[in-house]
Order: C-alpha cells, then structure tokens, then sequence
C-alpha cells in the first residue's frame, strides 16, 4: 500500500482487536462509506502492519457484527447500515399524495442548511479541495452539456458539503436522502434545469455555496443552501402549475372540436 493510505499502523497489543476498532471508526465517522470495497488482504494487512490472519480474525469479527460482508472471490465491503430511507409503500404513498412531497424538501432544506454552516465552520484543507475539485467538474459537465456528469456530480458535492460537516449522524442520514436522489425517486436535475433554461441558475447556487465554504462563512453558506432548496421547490411547484393549466387547456380543446 502506498503512503495515501487511510489506514494506520496498528501496535501489537490485541492486534485484532485494534483492527477491528479502527475500521469501525472509519465506518462510523463515514470515511468508508457503505458498499465501499475495502483493500485486498496483503495490501490491508501491509497497511496496518499486522499478519494476514490476525487481519482474517479482525475481518471476521466485523462481519459477525453485520459491518462488512465477506464476498469469496469478490472481496470485502462495507455493509448497508442506513438501509432505504423509505420502504417501496411509501414511496408509491408519496407519487400518489404529491403534497408529502413537500415535506421532503422541506426536510432537505434544513438539513441541507444545517450541513452547510457546519462545512463553513469544520471544513479541512482536505475538505476544501476536495469541494473545489467537484464544482470544477460540475462546472465542465454544465459547460458540455452532459447530463448525467452534471446530475453525479450534483449528489457528489452534496454529499461532500455534509461529510464536510463532520457530523456523523448527519452523514449516514442523508446518505440515504442522496440515494433516493441517485435513483430518481422525486425528481431528476433535468427537470431542474429545464425550469431555469441552461442550468444556469442551478450553476450558480452551487457556486455559492462552495464558495461560502471555502471563505468559512457559516450564514451565508447556510443562506446558500436554503435558498438553493428554495429555488428546487418554487420550480417543481410551478411545474406542477403548467402541468394543471394544460391539462385544463387540453380539456377544452377537446370539448370545442
């Protein structure tokens, strides 16, 4: 394993155990993520300075704590621990009740607020970078209209701002949030930006509040956020609004020929 490594040497006292411990932290402070492959044996044992089979033993303790799964032939991974925010019932609730849908932004909006004055406040140097590096991409995907670059790279800066946060609560909560995203369950970011017409605006509310960031400005990285949420639920609302009015139109139409 090379120096970028995030797994430390561990001492000799209870080796499996300490192994066993600092893959649990790394897994609650949400460093590895869920379905995250871990490394191989050799390199995970050279990382950590321990034998192979004190490194097996750790890896089975883990796995009977129901954190990792043990794939033969495949490898290890992180388990699913935050399981789906929603079961497929009340998802199918919700496309039929479009005002519970509300509630969702109306959830995501406080989070998302909450994330980002945490980020102004805790972000590292490593945390910075690592936010510039996604809305530069962000920002090439916009540039090349490539929707599906711009719609990963929209939950990835999310998703940075709140393990920005350094809140792990936080972190396992929302990833489950982001994953609803990810599928398209409410809505997808073409819809977005048909409502501001190039994405623009989108664009720039990201901006804004990565940069509120970078400048370690916890209210206007907090406004940011909300008025971002704002913007997705003003759009949606008068989406649904042009919906009814054609319909409506549709209606005469067909009552006048």
């Amino acid at each position: 394993m090379s120096d970028t490594s995030p797994f430390d040497p561990v001492g000799h006292e209870s080796i499996a155990e300490a192994v066993v411990e600092q893959i649990e932290t790394m897994i609650v402070e949400s460093i590895l993520k869920e379905g995250r492959k871990l490394p191989s044996e050799r390199d995970l044992a050279e990382a950590m300075g321990v034998s192979r089979p004190k490194l097996r033993e750790a890896l089975q303790t883990l796995e009977a704590r129901g954190l990792v799964n043990v794939r033969h032939g495949e490898g290890t991974f992180v388990a699913t621990l935050t399981g789906r925010a929603m079961s497929p019932a009340l998802l199918a609730l919700y496309a039929r009740h479009g005002e519970a849908f509300y509630d969702y932004l109306e959830y995501r909006r406080e989070q998302e607020g909450f994330a980002a004055r945490l980020a102004a406040e805790r972000a590292t140097e490593a945390d910075k970078e690592r936010l510039q590096h996604i809305i530069e991409q962000m920002q090439t995907a916009w540039e090349e209209d490539n929707m599906d670059a711009s719609q990963e790279a929209d939950i990835r800066l999310h998703t940075a701002v709140v393990d920005a946060s350094q809140n792990t609560t936080l972190m396992h909560m929302m990833a489950s949030v982001y994953d609803l995203t990810r599928q398209g369950v409410f809505y997808n970011r073409a819809f977005l930006r048909s409502k501001d017409g190039s994405g623009e605006e989108l664009m720039r509310q990201h901006m804004e509040i990565v940069d509120a960031i970078l400048d370690g400005d916890p209210d206007r990285a907090e406004q940011a956020a909300r008025l971002h949420m704002d913007f997705v639920e003003q759009s949606f609302r008068k989406g649904q609004e042009q919906m009814l009015r054609e319909k409506r139109a549709d209606k005469r139409r067909k009552l006048s020929t």
